[in-house]
Formats: C-alpha cells, structure tokens, sequence
C-alpha cells in the first residue's frame, strides 16, 4: 500500500501494521486458492482486481462518497434491501468477515463457541484492521440467527426482524420492517426515496441478479467453462462492489464464458463428478470448503447458499409505478429468500432438490459452518429429502481455520468415490435466464 493510502486508514483509525499482516494473509490466500488454477476466464482477472480492492480503492470510493456529503450503512445479511438504500443515496457496505485471522480478536467481547462469521467479522473491527468500521453511519443487523441477534443487542445496532415463519401476518410483518427501512434512510440521507429513484434501484439491482444468473446458468454444460470456486469469486464481489461497476465486468464475463461455451472450453484440467454446494454462505475471505471440494476431484456447478442462488434467484417485479407497490414487490422478493431462520422450510429443500436436477448433480455437499445450528439442524431433514431423491449427500461441519484441510479432503474423497457415474438427465439450456 501507498503512504498516502496508509496514512488514510491512519485518519480512519486502522491499525496499519495490522492491516498489512492481515492483506498479507488474504493476498497469500487468495493467490493459493483461485490465481493457482488452471484454465480460467480470462475476465476473472477483474474479479480478483474486485477482490483486492475491498480494503483499497473501494475504501477510497465509499470515503469519497462520504466527503461529498454522502451517507453509508452496514450491514451483514442478503435480507437488507439495496434497492431502498441506494434509492436514498446511501451506500450499503456488506460487513461479514471471511478469514480466520481477526477470530481471536472477537474474544474480548464474545463467547468463542459461536458461529465463525459473527467472531471474524467483529474481530476486524476489535483489532482496528477494518476500515468500514468508521466509514459508516450505522449498522443494520437482522433476526436470522440468536448469535447475530445478541451480538446486535450488545453493541446497539439497528435491527429488521426478519419473521419465523411465511404465513400472511409474517408477510404483514416484513412489509412493514422494509417501510421502517426506507424511513430509516431517509432520515439519515435525508433524501427522500421517489418512485423514479426507487424504480432506477430496482432496475439496477434486478440487472445484477440477471448476469449472475446468466453467469451461472452456464455451469449447467458439461464440461463447465467456469470453476466452482471462480463462480464463488463472482458472488463475494457482487456483495462487495459498486453495483454499476459489478455489471459492467459480470457482462464481459457472461460474453466470454458465451464464447468458451461455444468452443468447449473446460474450466478443469479434468472431468470429475458434478456436485451441489449446499448450506452457509461463504463470504469475502474464505473458500476453504469450495477448495477442499474441487481440489479432491470433483466440480462444483451449482450453490445454494446466500453466496450462490439464494442472493441472486428471483427478480423484485418492475411493474408497480407507485411507491407502495414498490416497497411491496421489493418486501415480496426478499420474503422469498428459503433461510434456515425459517421453521417449517419444507420450501428449500424443494429448491436444492430442483436445483440439484436442473444442473445434473451426482451428489450434494452440505457446507455448514461450526454453530450455525439453524443449517446445522436442518442438514438433516435436507439429507432426508436428498435421500428421497436418490441424491448422495455429505454434510461438513467447520470453520475458517486450516488446520483440518486434510482431514476434508479425505472425507471428500471418499465422498467421490460413492458418488453414480452418471448425473440425471440435463433439460435446461445453459445460458438462459436465472440459475
């Protein structure tokens, strides 16, 4: 990094040492994980540029932004509505940690025998190694899981209570959380959130979940032109990027994976079994699980995770002009999104079971970070309906240290070798619409 970016993180109050052991450990990482591979797109390299730039020129972008008056939340979960956000002029910055390296520094403040996630990402911001920390107005949080819930009690954040259960009176219920959301911003851009604003969000939005469809519709081929683990990248920078600037380099992906899916490009150096990554989101910083999954032998074409087909499936519905009909369609996407948090969820296990047949799937991986007990009790009854559609599955249990890798990898391995020769039959044409 530049003097002149060091002594920025200094004004925001970053802990610059720090910062450069933590981008040190990021960079090595990401350099073993995706930059290794063989056979990749060529446009990937903007996405690990997209990468890099999270603690870069993304920091320069939202502090320039806030110099001119701007305004910028947090927050941590697929729920928040960008759309509103943006419509008022307010940045969203995604919060989730994905590396191991800040986990300890969450001790002060928390128990260290709950999820992962929240410990990462707060460990960022106990050791001064985060610079959104302060390049923020305030942080949203959301009800979809106790440790998150508590952690926002704790350091006093704004919560939207996302319901249990998906009768009328929780649609009520989340209708009028996503009104208080827009209120919310209002008063804090004091810009007030027009229909045509509201309605240009919308659209920009939608596009983005469109291309990551479209990105994503083509590892339904055999052979994929993209990786597993390049498709993950993908994902993490959707969350991460200016939405505008995202679009831009996720078209020139969809026009090249068009042109290797054309010639038959293969993003692996060799065929192996075709599976589904099921379970928790893996954010920014970590793909251990996706590495171990990939690096023993098999492909991964498909995600159902909130960094794979639960961000991005389902389109907010452009057709109302007002601005209740708005607010409502975008409260109905988001009330689509299939989290364990809800309780019956007999909805996504319908999904990755369809999810699973429509990219020919030999087999699904259950990725569940160490308790997350919502995934983690559920992966059973997934298993079950797994089961009952003659899908092998294997359910993972860690979290974002490295010490157990080898031990994944032969429980992948093994996993491999039970897996059929043949995946069902492939009807949906690859590149069509969403994934």
């Amino acid at each position: 990094m530049s003097e002149e970016y060091n002594l920025m993180l200094k004004e925001l109050g970053v802990d610059v040492e720090l910062h450069d052991e933590l981008m040190s450990t990021t960079a090595r990482l990401h350099e073993k994980t995706f930059q290794s591979r063989p056979s990749r797109p060529e446009t990937m390299a903007a996405f690990d540029e997209a990468a890099h730039a999270v603690h870069g020129s993304r920091v320069q972008e939202v502090r320039a932004h806030r110099q001119a008056g701007g305004k910028s939340i947090g927050t941590f979960c697929i729920y928040v509505p960008d759309e509103i956000a943006l419509a008022a002029e307010v940045l969203p910055i995604p919060l989730c940690g994905g590396t191991g390296w800040s986990v300890d520094y969450a001790d002060k403040m928390f128990p260290r025998d709950i999820c992962p996630l929240v410990r990462s990402t707060f460990g960022l911001a106990f050791s001064s190694t985060c610079p959104y920390k302060t390049l923020k107005d305030f942080a949203v949080g959301e009800t979809t899981c106790d440790a998150k819930k508590k952690a926002w009690d704790l350091l006093g954040f704004k919560v939207m209570e996302v319901p249990q259960k998906k009768a009328e009176m929780d649609r009520d219920l989340w209708r009028a959380e996503v009104r208080a959301s827009k209120d919310a911003v209002e008063d804090l851009s004091g810009v007030t959130v027009t229909p045509e604003a509201l309605k240009s969000s919308i659209r920009l939005v939608n596009k983005k979940r469109d291309l990551l469809g479209k990105i994503n519709a083509y590892r339904k081929l055999d052979p994929p032109p993209l990786s597993g683990l390049d498709a993950l990248l993908v994902s993490q920078t959707a969350l991460a990027m200016d939405t505008g600037a995202f679009n831009a380099i996720a078209q020139a992906l969809a026009d090249e994976l068009g042109a290797r899916a054309a010639s038959g490009a293969s993003a692996y150096e060799t065929p192996g079994k075709r599976v589904l990554m099921a379970g928790t989101p893996s954010p920014l910083g970590y793909a251990k699980v996706h590495d171990v999954v990939e690096s023993s032998g098999m492909r991964i074409v498909a995600d159902e995770s909130c960094t794979g087909v639960r961000y991005y499936r389902n389109l907010v519905d452009e057709t109302p002009g007002d601005l209740e009909g708005m607010l409502d369609a975008i409260a109905d996407r988001y009330f689509t999104i299939d989290c364990a948090c809800f309780s019956p969820n007999a909805e996504r296990f319908e999904n990755v079971v369809a999810l699973a047949r429509a990219y020919g799937v030999q087999g699904v991986v259950q990725n569940v970070l160490q308790y997350c007990h919502g995934f983690n009790v559920e992966a059973r009854a997934l298993e079950n309906a797994l089961k009952d559609a003659d899908l092998p599955s294997l359910k993972i249990e860690t979290d974002y240290a490295e010490e157990d890798i080898e031990q994944l990898k032969v429980r992948a391995e093994a996993f491999r070798e039970i897996l059929p020769d043949a995946p069902p039959a492939c009807n949906v044409r690859a590149g069509a619409g969403q994934g």
